[in-house]
């Protein structure tokens, strides 16, 4: 049996997406399989026995080992991967992908980028001015917002910040204050989907989504968030990632660069989930990939 989409996975919030991207298979008359922790076993011996093969991999395990022999064995037969790994490591290194926008011509926050501290344990002394009396301390992987410092204001911080993640370059960056529109933070998280960008305004406190209306995009001059996101993605060569865009007084700043393991919780089952038509959307796109590889 051969299967036009494979979806490995184990988060349960995963759900929700997983029930879009069958939907979606249904739609365009596509096979899917799906592998979980109760029939993975089962499932790789199939895979390395050729008693099942797919076509294209949409791996939600995110760096579950377990998994890993499912995306070996796309690797090995050329298989289409979305988002493949060693392409996920690179985009998700914050320091690189700063160089990146940088070169690209987009605004980022100012932003000094400090060595491992296992590669050097003693910095030469920098100069942390430029950067106001507070800042943003941050290692360049992860998400979740895992190992981020809001309101530093001391070198000390920054010096002892390094230890926590010892193997990882660090980003200490200006704090970035947006500009209130209609009484909410100018404040974006886009989802982007194998070429078609969704903004959503999203609260850097309570992270809470509202997805920008057309009528919104129009009126408050929203449109660069698309131009900004798919500039992001020919940098990043993702099939679909999230970004985190504010808008200043003075421009477009993007925060937060790629991330690709995207929270999947939906709005109406989770406070802070995406919207569901955006998730519903992705999804679909996603699917698309698939149907072409057909």
């Amino acid at each position: 049996m051969n299967y036009d989409l494979c979806l490995p996975w184990y988060w349960e919030h995963d759900i929700d997406f997983v029930h879009f991207v069958e939907h979606a298979c249904n739609e365009q008359g596509l096979t899917f399989w799906e592998i979980t922790p109760d029939n993975l076993l089962e499932s790789l011996s199939a895979l390395y026995k050729g008693e099942k093969t797919f076509n294209t991999l949409l791996d939600r395990s995110q760096g579950e080992d377990r998994f890993l022999p499912i995306n070996n064995w796309a690797r090995e037969y050329n298989k289409r991967r979305i988002n493949p790994p060693e392409l996920s490591a690179w985009s998700e290194d914050k320091a690189t992908m700063h160089l990146e926008l940088i070169s690209a011509g987009l605004h980022t926050p100012h932003t000094i980028i400090l060595p491992p501290f296992l590669e050097q344990p003693v910095p030469p002394d920098f100069d942390l001015s430029p950067l106001g009396n507070h800042f943003v301390i941050k290692p360049s992987h992860g998400g979740g917002s895992e190992g981020v410092i809001l309101g530093a204001s001391s070198l000390e911080q920054v010096l002892r910040a390094r230890m926590e993640f010892p193997e990882q370059k660090y980003l200490v960056q200006s704090t970035i204050t947006p500009r209130t529109i209609q009484g909410r933070p100018a404040w974006f998280r886009v989802f982007y989907s194998v070429g078609k960008t969704y903004p959503c305004w999203w609260h850097p406190l309570t992270h809470v989504f509202a997805i920008v209306t057309q009528a919104e995009e129009y009126k408050y001059e929203l449109l660069p968030l698309h131009n900004i996101t798919q500039r992001i993605a020919s940098l990043c060569r993702l099939d679909w990632f999230t970004t985190e865009i504010a808008l200043t007084h003075e421009n477009f700043i993007v925060v937060d660069y790629v991330n690709d393991q995207i929270d999947t919780r939906v709005q109406s089952k989770a406070v802070d989930g995406a919207p569901d038509e955006v998730m519903k959307n992705v999804a679909e796109g996603l699917v698309g990939i698939a149907k072409s590889s057909e």
